[in-house]
C-alpha cells in the first residue's frame, strides 16, 4: 500500500513544521519526536521523503557526494579528473533497533584489501544517509554503543571505520530524526541535547478530528494510488517551496537586536552552552525563509523558542522551573498582539495559509474545526471527497 502522502496527514502541524525546517537547513540539528504509539510519528517522517528536493550527486558514488564541493567529497571523488552528475531522490534511511556496528558504519572488504592492496568499504547505513535523513524509531531503546557512534558521526560529519590496521573515512552529513514513546524509557541527556528541535506528537482529543483521521485512513486503504495521485501536485509545490527556502535562507536577516534578545532569553531560562541559542536563531531564519521572507519577525523567534528550547531547560523536581512562553512574551511580544506570524503551514495552499504551523490555531486564536472551510482538516476532507 505504501506511504500516506505527507500533506494528507491530518493534524500534527508542529511535527510537520519541524521536519520541514530541517529540510530547509540541516544545520538545525534534527528532530526528536515524543509521543504514544499510533500518533503518526513514523508516517510523517517517512512521508517527508516524497517532498524533499532531489540531490545533485557524483554519478555512481556510493556516498552521494556533491559534485561542486570537494571539501564534502569522499577521497575517490576528489581524485576524479572528470565528474558526471546525476539527480537522485534525497533518502530517508531507517535505522532498526537491532542494527549492528558493521551495518551502521559499514564493513571493510578484507578480501579485496588483501588481493588488491587497497582499503575497500561495504557501505553501511551512514553512507546511504549522507546528505539525507537518518530515522531512528524508538531511539530511546537504541544500544548505547550505537548511540555513541551516531553522536561521533553527527558531530564531525565524517564516518571513520577502523579494522585490523585498515582505515576508511567518508562524509556522513545527515539530519538525525528520532521518535520515542517516553513511557518505554528515557533518552540519555547528552543524546537528547544533540537534537536541534523537540516536538510532542499527541493524538487529537476532538472527536471530529479523530473521525477525519479514520476517513483519510480508510480512503487510503481502499484506493492508495488515487489518494497519492490526488496529492501529487501538492507534494510538488511543497518540494518547490523547500528548494526556494534553501536558496533564500542565506539572505534572511535576524538582526543584532533579536540575536541579543535570544541570548538573554536562553540565559534567563538556564540553558547550558550555546547550542540552544544557535539553534533558535537558525530555526527562526528557516521559518522566515519557508514563508517567503528575508527578515525574521518576533513571531518567528517565539515559534523557534517553542521548538528549540524545551528539552534544554533544566528540569529540577524541587523547582517550579521557568515558563518559556512567558520569557518569550517578555522579549518578543504576545502572540495575540501581532499579525506578523509565520505562515509555514506544511500543506497550506495560496490563500489558505492563516494557520499557526504548530498550534493548529489561526491568528485569531480559534482552533481549526472540521466544518471550518479554511481549516486544515476541512481542506483535507474536501480534497479526498472531491477526488474519490
Amino acid at each position: 500500500m505504501g506511504q500516506l502522502p505527507f500533506p494528507a496527514i491530518v493534524g500534527q502541524d508542529t511535527l510537520k513544521s519541524a521536519l520541514l525546517l530541517n529540510a530547509v537547513n540541516r544545520d538545525i540539528g534534527g528532530v526528536l519526536i515524543q509521543g504514544e504509539r499510533g500518533t503518526g510519528k513514523s508516517s510523517a517522517v517517512r512521508g517527508l521523503e516524497r517532498v524533499l528536493p532531489e540531490r545533485r550527486v557524483v554519478a555512481e558514488c556510493p556516498f552521494g557526494c556533491p559534485p561542486d564541493d570537494p571539501t564534502r567529497q569522499c577521497a575517490e571523488c576528489r581524485e576524479r579528473t572528470t565528474v558526471e552528475v546525476e539527480r537522485v531522490p534525497t533518502p530517508v534511511v531507517d535505522l532498526p533497533l537491532g542494527t549492528t556496528e558493521d551495518r551502521l558504519l559499514g564493513a571493510l572488504d578484507f578480501e579485496r584489501a588483501l588481493n588488491e592492496g587497497i582499503s575497500a568499504l561495504d557501505p553501511g547505513l551512514l553512507a546511504r544517509a549522507n546528505r539525507g535523513i537518518l530515522y531512528v524509531d524508538e531511539v530511546n531503546l537504541l544500544d548505547d554503543h550505537l548511540v555513541d557512534l551516531l553522536l561521533d558521526a553527527a558531530a564531525s560529519g565524517v564516518n571513520r571505520i577502523e579494522r585490523e590496521g585498515l582505515t576508511v573515512t567518508h562524509p556522513a552529513e545527515f539530519v538525525l530524526v528520532g521518535s520515542m514513546n517516553p513511557e518505554e524509557g528515557r533518552l540519555r541527556p547528552q543524546f537528547r541535547d544533540r537534537f536541534g528541535l523537540q516536538v510532542d506528537a499527541e493524538a487529537p482529543t476532538d472527536p471530529e478530528r479523530r473521525a477525519t483521521i479514520i476517513e483519510v485512513a480508510e480512503a487510503f486503504e481502499r484506493e492508495p494510488d488515487r489518494v497519492r495521485e490526488r496529492y501529487r501536485d501538492e507534494e510538488r509545490r511543497l518540494r518547490e517551496r523547500i528548494a526556494a527556502a534553501r536558496d533564500r535562507y542565506d539572505d534572511v536577516s535576524l538582526g543584532a537586536d533579536r540575536r541579543r534578545r535570544i541570548a538573554e532569553l536562553c540565559l534567563a531560562a538556564g540553558v547550558e552552552g550555546n547550542r540552544g541559542d544557535i539553534t533558535t536563531a537558525r530555526c527562526a531564519r528557516a521559518l522566515a525563509a519557508l514563508d517567503g521572507r528575508t527578515a525574521v519577525t518576533d513571531a518567528d523567534v517565539r515559534r523557534a523558542v517553542e521548538l528549540a528550547l524545551p528539552h534544554r531547560v533544566p528540569n529540577d523536581p524541587f523547582d517550579d522551573g521557568v515558563d518559556l512562553g512567558d520569557l518569550a512574551a517578555d522579549r518578543f511580544g504576545d502572540a495575540t498582539a501581532d499579525g506578523d506570524g509565520p505562515t509555514d503551514h506544511p500543506d497550506a495552499e495560496d490563500g489558505g495559509r492563516d494557520d499557526d504551523p504548530g498550534t493548529g490555531r489561526n491568528r485569531g486564536g480559534s482552533e481549526n474545526r472540521r466544518d471550518d472551510g479554511d481549516s486544515t482538516v476541512g481542506r483535507t476532507l474536501r480534497r479526498l471527497r472531491d477526488f474519490l
